[in-house]
């Protein structure tokens, strides 16, 4: 089914939001800028409202994802919210036993490290996504002509904390089960996929203008393994999106050495960590929209050093047909928020990005496993 009539980007409410517009590939009156994370985690309100509760438990909680949600819109008045949740809320939804452990992350009951684990996950019920359809739909109701930016995890980032238990520096366990057992691992993230889809679809469905999927662990594989193993699963994660009309974005921490495959995934726009130039990311994916990629370790340094790398970043953006300004990763907590609310008033007060010449966009085929652009 295609989008409501009611839908903000349908009905005009974000059809021209400078984030929808940059994420299309047109320029907007000034560059648009949010900042993965940036609800919560750094916010005083957010530490007060959140004090004491359980992480997963708040994210069920639609007043309570609603009120976080549109903390950081309020106090720095970024041009799109992202919705506060968790990239294991689908996974919980589903049924596995997950907790976020505090100062660890999630942590699962059971690991899943066998062929048996991958045949015994449950399958999600369309119904136990309903909390999530409430927050979005509360959300837009008072986010007006500000998007609402989707999220989901990428089947790798997923899997990757299913198989270790929990948080890990170089998911040695999955990476054991993609190369001994390659079948359960394809199981597996076509699982992941399904489930990460399903929550993404549900997010668009109830009002999200975008849509972005973090692949936070992709840089613990090597170029070919990702394109073989992983790229075709991640793109079933955007394909759950196929007839509902918004951009999306696939934003990989470490993907240097996928940057050029990125746009094969069935995104309209290019995430960027910190550890590459957007003139050069401009280089390996000409005619793409791209997202980033302030260094996140800047926010802790004095006004004028975070001035001089922001507008860098602007001026290397220009490189792009557009350009949405971000954090090449996610806001750490003991960020001052001053610094957040500064930075969004400096890239305003740019005003509308220089014209840069048309570029056309390299070409795709069609399997993702070799570099084209299939969902």
């Amino acid at each position: 089914m295609p989008l409501a009539h009611t839908h903000p980007i349908v009905d005009g409410r974000t059809t021209d939001a400078p984030l929808v517009r940059a994420y299309r590939g047109q320029l907007a009156q000034h560059t648009p800028v949010w900042f993965m994370r940036q609800a919560g985690r750094s916010l005083p309100e957010y530490r007060e409202l959140r004090a004491g509760g359980d992480m997963l438990q708040a994210c069920l909680d639609p007043a309570m994802v609603t009120e976080i949600t549109l903390q950081p819109v309020r106090r720095h008045g970024v041009d799109a919210a992202i919705l506060f949740s968790d990239i294991v809320i689908p996974v919980l939804l589903a049924g596995v036993d997950v907790e976020i452990v505090p100062g660890r992350g999630p942590v699962f009951a059971s690991p899943v490290r066998t062929a048996a684990d991958v045949a015994a996950l449950p399958t999600l019920d369309g119904e136990a996504l309903a909390p999530i359809r409430e927050a979005v739909r509360l959300l837009v109701a008072e986010l007006g002509t500000t998007p609402l930016i989707a999220f989901a995890g990428a089947p790798f980032t997923l899997a990757s904390y299913m198989v270790e238990g929990g948080p890990s520096k170089d998911q040695m366990r999955a990476r054991t089960l993609m190369m001994s057992d390659p079948e359960a691992w394809s199981a597996l993230l076509a699982w992941c996929a399904g489930v990460s889809g399903a929550f993404l679809r549900a997010q668009v469905e109830e009002g999200a203008s975008a849509a972005q999927v973090f692949d936070s662990w992709v840089g613990s594989l090597s170029r070919d393994t990702w394109r073989t193993s992983v790229a075709h699963h991640t793109a079933r994660t955007f394909g759950a999106l196929d007839g509902l009309a918004v951009p999306k974005v696939h934003f990989g921490l470490g993907s240097a050495s996928i940057l050029d495959l990125a746009p094969t995934l069935g995104a309209d726009a290019v995430g960027v960590d910190w550890r590459t130039p957007l003139d050069e990311a401009a280089r390996i994916v000409p005619g793409w929209p791209l997202q980033g990629n302030v260094d996140p370790a800047v926010l802790g340094a004095p006004w004028d050093v975070v001035e001089a790398h922001v507008l860098d970043v602007l001026r290397r953006g220009r490189s792009a047909p557009a350009h949405v300004l971000n954090l090449g990763h996610g806001v750490p907590p003991e960020t001052d928020p001053t610094v957040l609310t500064r930075i969004v008033e400096l890239v305003h007060a740019q005003g509308s990005p220089l014209e840069a010449a048309p570029v056309a966009r390299s070409a795709a085929s069609a399997d993702p496993a070799a570099g084209g652009a299939s969902a």
